[in-house]
């Protein structure tokens, strides 16, 4: 009988996170599960094929906490969603050095550890793995009026670093990809007028958590998809409208 693949979800306790969690329970994966309060999270079901780790991914500590939970409870790891992120929006001469650390700590420093940990696993399980991280559709197409560069060097760097490790890794059967939502509703925009977020698409829509869920599922089981940018995104990544 082939075993359960066990997935790894940051920035798991709400929004996008708590529904992956969800998702990939249903899907009979085992998933680990980690946010800084993941544990105290009221949108993820209880399930005996569910590890939940406490603590900040920017954190080295708490990515090998992830992993050694993984292969400790649940014996491998197959499948990663770096989902964690943190988003900074303002003038390019506004930002400073501590936001600069704060960025590239949880989405960078997270996705690279997580990630390298995740790797040597798959490698030395010899059956392939798939990683699929959340990116912004804004990383190629900017939108006017809407600030955020240095944020961007994070989520442009997580797209070029998933394309170089999907030719890296190929041969492996190991697979990169990435997701680039644009608005999505979550916690993150509860107190920005729905009219505004939905001038920021040509369709004029907001996607909802489950749509950015069924693509991540989508990308995580396609055995031939590597080094691809999936858009959900209303059409954002198009250009001008």
């Amino acid at each position: 009988m082939e075993r359960n693949k066990t997935i790894l979800i940051t920035g798991a306790s709400q929004g996008i996170g708590a529904g992956l969690v969800n998702a990939f329970i249903q899907r009979g994966y085992n998933v680990v599960a980690t946010s800084r309060s993941v544990s105290r999270s009221a949108e993820i079901k209880a399930s005996s094929r569910l590890a939940l780790v406490d603590g900040d991914i920017g954190d080295r500590a708490t990515t090998q906490q992830v992993a050694d939970t993984a292969i400790k409870t649940f014996g491998s790891i197959d499948a990663v969603v770096n989902n964690a992120g943190i988003f900074v929006a303002k003038a390019f001469v506004d930002y400073t050095a501590e936001d600069f650390r704060t960025v590239t700590a949880t989405n960078v420093d997270g996705f690279i550890h997580l990630t390298q940990l995740a790797v040597r696993q798959m490698l030395a399980q010899k059956s392939g793995g798939s990683i699929v991280s959340i990116t912004t559709s804004l990383v190629d197409h900017p939108i006017a009026g809407f600030n955020a560069s240095v944020s961007m060097i994070t989520k442009g760097g997580i797209d070029a670093a998933s394309r170089s490790l999907a030719m890296e890794y190929a041969k492996d059967g190991i697979r990169f990809n990435t997701v680039a939502p644009g608005i999505v509703d979550t916690p993150l925009h509860k107190d920005n007028p729905k009219d505004f977020l939905k001038t920021l698409s040509p369709m004029a829509s907001i996607s909802t958590v489950q749509e950015i869920v069924d693509a991540v599922v989508f990308l995580i089981e396609a055995p031939h998809i590597t080094g691809e940018v999936l858009h959900v995104d209303g059409g954002a990544h198009l250009g001008k409208w």
